[in-house]
């Protein structure tokens, strides 16, 4: 990757930047030039503003490297901004890569929503960087390509300006409370949509507030073996977040435990709406920030992943 031969240190290095989450506005503004990068950057650098900095993929042959909070992504394809059935939000983030796997996952997606509810398509949030890695803002994973985040707002039925993709807000779906969902906005198309999802044979757990997994048990009716993979998990209470398994072809790829056997509406669940989880006290003492991630913490491939073509 060829551009200006000098490095920007302070576009590289900022430091306490927000995270990046569906309700944070993006910009309309140009991106700063990309720096060039060299390897011995890799040893005094951290990850994420490595890889956060490329703008390009690598040119290899798709591979999802690591594991899905500690990895990177070789042959990484964009989404494109529109289709039959999605759009694309936060543009200016440039995390709307994946692995070819998940491209053709969110495209079937994007064609099955229509079909299963009254959602015209998806507004599809950060996927990953254009080579994975750590990213600079908002997310421990979504490093190997096999992640997306999917807005729990039905697309609009008309294309929606650069401007709206930016600034426009996702649907707050839990109550003040977090103890269940607003049902103001709950629907019936959220249960087909997220249904729709866990049934895709390609997503191994869809990841959403305990809110709504709590509306999904009280609201689910026929065959409900997909609840099994819908995971409650802090945050997702405007989107949520699919994962898929890893694709053949990535040896490097490593799998993550398999989901626990049941629904996952029982006992098990009611953990999430306990006082101390809702209303935890602050540590007696504050937690020292955790060490920034490395280019050397990260599986061997990913430095050629980094700095190759």
């Amino acid at each position: 990757m060829r551009v200006t031969s000098f490095l920007v240190a302070g576009f590289l290095l900022g430091t306490t930047l927000p995270s990046a989450q569906a309700q944070d506005v993006g910009t309309l503004a140009p991106p700063p030039p990309a720096p060039v990068l060299i390897p011995s950057m890799a040893d005094a650098m951290p990850a994420k503003q490595l890889f956060g900095a490329v703008r390009t993929p690598e040119r290899g042959v798709p591979q999802s490297v690591g594991f899905y909070s500690k990895g990177c992504l070789a042959g990484g394809a964009a989404l494109p901004l529109n289709g039959p059935g999605w759009q694309v939000m936060r543009v200016s983030r440039d995390r709307f890569w994946g692995h070819p796997k998940l491209i053709a996952f969110l495209q079937r997606l994007g064609a099955t929503v229509p079909r299963v509810s009254q959602w015209p398509g998806i507004l599809v949030g950060d996927m990953s960087q254009p080579r994975g890695g750590p990213m600079r803002t908002g997310h421990a994973s979504h490093q190997i390509g096999l992640d997306a985040d999917i807005w729990l707002t039905p697309m609009p039925r008309r294309e929606l300006t650069r401007e709206e993709r930016e600034t426009m807000s996702a649907t707050m779906i839990v109550r003040p409370d977090r103890l269940d969902i607003d049902p103001k906005v709950w629907t019936p198309s959220h249960v087909a949509v997220i249904r729709a999802v866990a049934q895709d044979p390609e997503v191994e757990r869809v990841l959403v507030n305990p809110a709504i997994k709590k509306a999904l048990c009280r609201d689910a009716r026929g065959d409900r073996s997909w609840l099994q993979k819908v995971r409650p998990n802090w945050g997702h209470d405007y989107h949520m977040h699919v994962r898929l398994g890893c694709a053949p072809g990535s040896p490097e790829c490593k799998r993550q435990v398999a989901v626990v056997e049941g629904e996952g509406c029982g006992p098990e669940l009611d953990w999430w709406f306990s006082d101390a989880v809702l209303h935890p006290k602050p540590p007696a003492v504050p937690p020292k920030p955790p060490r920034p991630m490395m280019v050397a913490d990260l599986p061997t491939a990913c430095r050629a992943v980094l700095f190759g073509q």
